[in-house]
């Protein structure tokens, strides 16, 4: 283990692993690259949806904007199978190219008859954005110390949730003052801005071997390492439900506003409170993975989230803030355990088709959760449904933690 040599001549301690990660040379572009283009995904993942209700009135045209973004993940599988086909760094950028030209063709949306070719950029841009990041994934793992990545993975969440933020209210305002080309603009300007960021990371990758097999048991290959190991497969499922949990929950926000007394637009500091809540869990949480091995800080999220979802039934401003604090802290904390395990634990040449499969089987349900939610919220009281939101999670935080301890919780991070 190397040492710094302080003024006085004396041997000084190895610096903090979250000062190492923001020290690489690799993480620094990287990270960069992902408040970049994730300010720009986040302001236009907003003004899409008022752009189209302003186009046409229909509030279920504007909800398509989502489903949209959101339906590529389920062919995530089958997506991941292209970052271990070619190298990833060049695909990262292509990933990040190709969405920056699209959104450019945006400018000629100035009319009802025009939604065909939002839809169509918004899914292809979905499809853009589950390429780029089995192939940010498999990347990450080669550039980056094994030993870093838990404190890379919740830097990479603290950074999206700072973003989510300040974004949509940047995207809100640019699309208000000058329409929702600008936003489009804005968006392409910021992908271009990352792909330059990504150019600079300085990684050396082989060429990829041949397939032997053809794509579709490619595409298989990698569900069966994900549902065959004994670290993932337990992670990526209670990631699963926590995030189809988090879309019951998250459809009942509105509902938790009222029960306060308060207008809807209450729910935006709550949304602030929960992202201050992600920013600080994602600086802490490679220590805290180290420490808890990924499974027990899973399990420890989980059960907080679960007690925080619980609590929201309670018509109190403290106790719905402390709620939103603790869903900020706990929720995020299997998707970095979950993520980190994918990026240590799978075989290089099967990483891409790995982590799309795992983003598919732990994103996928949450907007199957958000369909329930929306429905379950008209009929069910919050008394009912948001205790019984919290007994699954508490369920789900159970089964995942390990009978013991971790016996590697002590090992120290690389020099």
């Amino acid at each position: 283990m190397t040492t710094r040599t302080t003024g006085a001549g004396k041997a000084g301690r190895t610096p903090w692993p979250l000062t190492r990660v923001l020290r690489d040379r690799n993480a620094g572009p990287y990270l960069a690259g992902v408040v970049v283009s994730g300010f720009g995904s986040s302001a236009l993942g907003l003004a899409a949806g008022v752009w189209v209700k302003d186009l046409t009135g229909s509030d279920g045209l504007a909800a398509l904007c989502l489903l949209a973004l959101w339906a590529p993940t389920l062919a995530g599988p089958a997506l991941g199978t292209v970052a271990d086909r070619v190298r990833r760094k060049p695909l990262l950028i292509a990933a990040n190219l190709l969405p920056a030209g699209l959104l450019l063709t945006l400018f000629a949306v100035d009319s009802p008859g025009a939604l065909w070719l939002l839809l169509t950029v918004l899914v292809l841009y979905g499809v853009a954005g589950v390429v780029q990041d089995a192939a940010e994934s498999a990347l990450v793992a080669t550039a980056v110390d094994p030993g870093l990545l838990g404190d890379f993975n919740g830097l990479r969440m603290t950074a999206n949730e700072g973003m989510k933020l300040v974004a949509p209210l940047a995207g809100a305002g640019l699309y208000a003052a000058y329409g929702g080309p600008s936003v489009a603009a804005l968006d392409a300007a910021t992908f271009v801005l990352a792909t330059g960021l990504y150019a600079a990371l300085r990684v050396r990758e082989a060429p990829p071997e041949p397939p032997t097999v053809n794509w579709r048991r490619r595409t298989a290959e990698g569900a069966h390492c994900l549902w065959g190991h004994p670290v993932l497969r337990p992670l990526v499922l209670a990631g699963g439900v926590t995030m189809l949990c988090a879309g019951v929950g998250g459809a009942t926000l509105y509902a938790v506003v009222d029960n306060l007394g308060r207008s809807p637009a209450y729910a935006g500091v709550l949304y602030a409170v929960q992202g201050a809540g992600s920013v600080t869990v994602g600086i802490l949480s490679g220590t805290a993975l180290r420490r808890l091995g990924p499974r027990r800080f899973g399990a420890a999220g989980i059960a907080l989230f679960a007690v925080a979802v619980a609590v929201r039934a309670v018509p109190s401003d403290a106790v719905v803030w402390a709620s939103s604090v603790a869903v900020g802290l706990g929720l995020p904390t299997v998707l970095i355990a979950a993520s980190t395990a994918v990026q240590r634990e799978t075989p290089g040449p099967l990483l891409g088709r790995v982590s799309a499969t795992a983003n598919s089987l732990v994103f996928a349900p949450n907007v199957l959760g958000l369909a329930a939610g929306a429905a379950l919220v008209e009929t069910v009281d919050l008394w009912v449904l948001l205790p019984a939101l919290g007994a699954v999670l508490l369920g789900t935080a159970a089964a995942l933690a390990p009978a013991r301890r971790p016996t590697d919780r002590r090992t120290p991070s690389p020099a």
